[in-house]
Parts: structure tokens; C-alpha cells; sequence
């Protein structure tokens, strides 16, 4: 029996109806929102469905809504026939999907959670005072170093720029105070980065100036009953499982203010004889980067009705 892993994505996948054509052929997709919804107080439902996109792109709205959407969607899965995944990873916030679907975590809890966490991502930093850019075409070490220059020629004004997102070979999101940002960019650049494009983001994801908002989430983590992992979840900081709930607790914490390790969580996930990747969320971002790191590797979105189907047949097929 071959094995597969199932991968849910993070923000940036959100969009207004993007479970609409699913939702008319699963029925647990609507139950899965009407459930969100009684966690949240809101109509998760509407939000998701008719918008306002100015609102669904609020990241203390657009993380709970795309958990909600990801454990939809896996309940649809689940229903149709489709198998349990041998392993789990999540890009960012797609980590708590993961957890859902391990059993770690309580989808109630899951979503209040991520709601909190995307406030105090937003209380963290002021307007303006952060950015994030993505960076193509440079060696992860060279990233580094356009980071490392930028950091040490501002330090003295307290300012700093990382990695954040280790997507895929040269291809990697750096993050920290926008004048920071805007120096190591143009490093970048010198160094031959084909492109450098900042990126639309009200909040510098995965950098030092999460550490407010880590702290913060590590306060409600704190109360939140979890469970062992029955399914391996691969963690963003290292790229690996853990098998005790402490250990669960410190990655989603670190999380906030570490780099991303997507690249390797995928390329870990091949050598463990990982041969089909399933893609449980809206849209297609996470199936595009394994094909930028890996070409080999058969990815499979489940974001509408076409690929769904295509999904189970290929999975059961395989099995």
C-alpha cells in the first residue's frame, strides 16, 4: 500500500465563494460551516459564500475561515470514501487544519484559536511598520545574506529583516520592518534575484516582530486541551512530527516567529517514501510549489468538483 500525504494551505488561498461548487455535491461541507459559525458567533457560512472579500481578507476572519474550509473539505473526503493520509503537513496556518484532521486539536477550539492568533498578529505590528516580499531566482543562503547585510546596516535604528517562507527552491519570502524589507530586497537584487515583489500583506508573517503575538497565542495554548497526534503532522520550524502534545504546543508557538520550512517539510515527507501528495483546501498554491520543488512528485488539488473526483480515483487507485 503506497503512501500519501494530505496538505493543507495557508493564507492567501481565501476567496469569496470558494466552496460553492464543492458545497452543492457535499453535503458536510455546510454542516462543517454551520458548525464553524456557532464556534465563532458569526455566519462563517455567508462569509465565505457572499464575502465581502475586504472582510474575508481580515486575517483575524481569513484564518478561522480557510481552518473552516480545510476541515470542510476533508469531512467531504472522509464521506466520499476517500482514505486517511499516512502523513499531514500544513503551510502556516494550514498547520491547525492538520491538527483538526490528526485529532490533535478540537475544530471548535482550532478556530478560536486561529482567530486569536490573527488578532494578535495584527495587534503586533503597526500599520505600515512591517512588509514581506518574495524573492526569485536566489539560493536560500543568499537570501540569508541579503537579510543579514540589511539587519546589520539598520541595526543601529533597531530595524530587522529575515526569511520567512522557505517555499521552494529560489523561491523564498522574507519578512520584517518595511524599511528592512525594502534595503534587503534591493540586496537581493545585486545579488541576482531574478525578481523581488513585495507582497500585499497587512502583517510580516514568521519574523522577530511576531514575538508579541507568539507570546500571546503561548498564554491560550496554554488552556487548550490537545491530543496526541494519531496521524504524523509535520511541523513549518524543523520539518518534523512530534509525538507529545508539549512538543505541539512549542512548534505552534515558534511557528509565528520562525521561518517556514516548506521546502524541506516536502522533500522530508519524499524520502519517506511519500509518493502522493493531496492538496485539502481552495485552490491550487500548494500543489504549484511541490511542482517547483520537485517535479516528480504527483500533487492533487481537491479545490473543486473536477479535481475531487479525479483525487479519489487516483488515491484509490494507488491504494
Amino acid at each position: 500500500m503506497s503512501r500519501f500525504a494530505m496538505l493543507f494551505p495557508g493564507q492567501g488561498a481565501q476567496s469569496v465563494g470558494m466552496l460553492a461548487e464543492l458545497g452543492q455535491q457535499h453535503p458536510a461541507i455546510k454542516q462543517t460551516l454551520d458548525e464553524a459559525s456557532e464556534a465563532l458567533g458569526y455566519d462563517v457560512a455567508e462569509l465565505v459564500t457572499d464575502g465581502p472579500a475586504d472582510t474575508l481578507d481580515r486575517t483575524e476572519y481569513t484564518q478561522p475561515a480557510l481552518v473552516a474550509a480545510s476541515v470542510a473539505i476533508w469531512r467531504a473526503w472522509q464521506a466520499a470514501g476517500g482514505p486517511q493520509p499516512t502523513f499531514v503537513a500544513g503551510h502556516s496556518l494550514g498547520e491547525y487544519s492538520a491538527l483538526v484532521v490528526a485529532g490533535t486539536l478540537d475544530f471548535a477550539d482550532a478556530l478560536r484559536l486561529t482567530r486569536l492568533r490573527g488578532q494578535a498578529m495584527q495587534d503586533a505590528v503597526g500599520a505600515g511598520e512591517g512588509a514581506m516580499a518574495a524573492v526569485i531566482g536566489l539560493s536560500d543562503d543568499d537570501v540569508r545574506a541579503a537579510c543579514d547585510e540589511a539587519s546589520a546596516a539598520l541595526s543601529s535604528e533597531g530595524l530587522t529583516v529575515s526569511a520567512a517562507n522557505f517555499n521552494a527552491p529560489k523561491q523564498v519570502v522574507i519578512a520584517g520592518h518595511a524599511q528592512a524589507v525594502e534595503k534587503a530586497s534591493t540586496l537581493a537584487k545585486d545579488k541576482g534575484a531574478k525578481m523581488v515583489k513585495a507582497l500585499a500583506v497587512s502583517v510580516p508573517s514568521h519574523c522577530a516582530l511576531m514575538q508579541p503575538a507568539a507570546d500571546r497565542l503561548a498564554s491560550h495554548l496554554a488552556d487548550i486541551p490537545l491530543r496526541e497526534p494519531a496521524i504524523p503532522v509535520y511541523h513549518n520550524v524543523d520539518a518534523r512530527p512530534r509525538e507529545d502534545v508539549e512538543g505541539v504546543r512549542r512548534a505552534l508557538v515558534a511557528q509565528l516567529a520562525e521561518s517556514v520550512q516548506w521546502s524541506n517539510t516536502i522533500n522530508r515527507l519524499a524520502n519517506e517514501n511519500c509518493q502522493l501528495f493531496v492538496e485539502c483546501g481552495p485552490g491550487k498554491v500548494l500543489t504549484g510549489l511541490n511542482k517547483r520543488i520537485d517535479k516528480s512528485l504527483h500533487t492533487l488539488p481537491l479545490s473543486d468538483p473536477d479535481s475531487f473526483g479525479a483525487a479519489l480515483t487516483a488515491v484509490g487507485d494507488e491504494r
